[in-house]
């Protein structure tokens, strides 16, 4: 089983980070900082805790003045990049919470710092407190960013106002009213970098989930420009494809109303969580022409109030003739992980094409 991220703060860290801080941090005192660090808290706690923790533990050292402190902050990531530490991991992310944390009454000061340790470990977070707080200035200061020559700089413009970011503080806002997002996007559209573009795609699946309307009609608009963008607009689309939206499908080349036949579905009938359920099925295009199809299956899942949770799988997509029909065969694992846990009683497969579903077989969860 994989360790829990939160024991990424272990003695081997700070074995090095603290040399490092001691370079940049004339009055930095080691055994106190680890101290600090280590209480009898500690153990109990979890990982933004801990980050938390780590941040505090360092503002001890610092001076009371806040442009020296980020100057000093600043100091820490160039020293830490300098010194080839492996950028955009999460162990250094209580620099930018440093800024977050204590930078919030020096806009400048802090967007100037947030600009460069977003280099050494993504400022995704740090920087959602400015945006509440500073709306107009701080999404001024995305726009620009969004144009920086640094792709890290680039990504933290799109990745830090996603309406819907994982972990992060909400933005009720966006939710409501996205349109001060798009400036962003439409300058990213066609970045050159993956982990870019890889944003946008995600700040467009979290818009679609609220204004499903609007991100149709930028897809329509950003469509055949060129293959970077064809694939942010697929990628963020997603969840608009999985739920089966008609015209989102045909954007995609994919027709909702196509004639098809999924039989001969067979899956394990009584499994137990730990395994995994194996199932195989027939698929055939029954129009007249060949045709595209994307298939994917569905979890109906029991939780832990005994209510129904659907989770939907991507099986693939698909070219078909009719003439040539095709066996699928997939498994899914029953596994209890930090994100899922299984709960014995009915569940339900089904196959979806297109979006539509088209056979279900029930199976028990022993």
């Amino acid at each position: 089983m994989a360790e829990l991220l939160k024991y990424m703060y272990n003695p081997q860290f700070f074995e090095r980070l603290c040399p490092l801080l001691k370079e940049v941090i004339p009055q930095f005192e080691e055994r106190k900082f680890i101290y600090t660090v280590f209480d009898k808290q500690w153990p109990d706690l979890e990982l933004k805790q801990r980050t938390r923790q780590v941040t505090r533990a360092l503002h001890d050292f610092m001076p009371g003045e806040f442009p020296k402190a980020a100057e000093i902050i600043t100091g820490v990531s160039n020293l830490l990049r300098e010194n080839k530490e492996r950028e955009q991991t999460y162990p250094f992310i209580f620099l930018p919470e440093y800024i977050e944390l204590y930078g919030q009454s020096d806009f400048e000061v802090s967007m100037k710092a947030i600009q460069e340790i977003t280099k050494l470990v993504s400022a995704e977070f740090a920087i959602r407190p400015f945006i509440v707080n500073y709306p107009k200035q701080t999404m001024e200061q995305m726009v620009l960013w969004s144009t920086h020559q640094d792709a890290f700089v680039r990504r933290l413009s799109s990745e830090g106002c996603r309406p819907r970011l994982p972990w992060a503080m909400g933005l009720p806002a966006f939710k409501k009213d996205p349109s001060p997002i798009l400036p962003v996007l439409e300058n990213l559209k066609k970045d050159p970098s993956d982990y870019v573009r890889r944003s946008v795609a995600n700040n467009l699946n979290d818009i679609a989930k609220d204004h499903p309307g609007l991100v149709l009609k930028i897809a329509q608009q950003w469509n055949g420009e060129n293959p970077a963008t064809q694939w942010i607009i697929k990628h963020g689309c997603r969840t608009l494809l999985k739920k089966g939206n008609d015209a989102v499908l045909r954007l995609h080349g994919f027709n909702p109303k196509s004639n098809v036949y999924v039989g001969a579905l067979e899956a394990g009938k009584n499994i137990r969580i730990g395994d995994y359920l194996h199932f195989n099925f027939i698929f055939r295009n029954r129009g007249k022409k060949s045709d595209s199809f994307r298939l994917e299956y569905a979890i109906d899942y029991i939780t832990s109030t005994g209510k129904i949770s659907r989770k939907l799988f991507k099986i693939g997509e698909y070219h078909v003739v009719p003439s040539k029909p095709l066996l699928i065969k997939r498994k899914q694992l029953f596994k209890d992980l930090t994100t899922r846990k299984h709960f014995k009683g009915a569940h339900r497969l089904s196959i979806l094409a297109n979006g539509k579903e088209k056979a279900h077989a029930e199976f028990l969860l022993r």
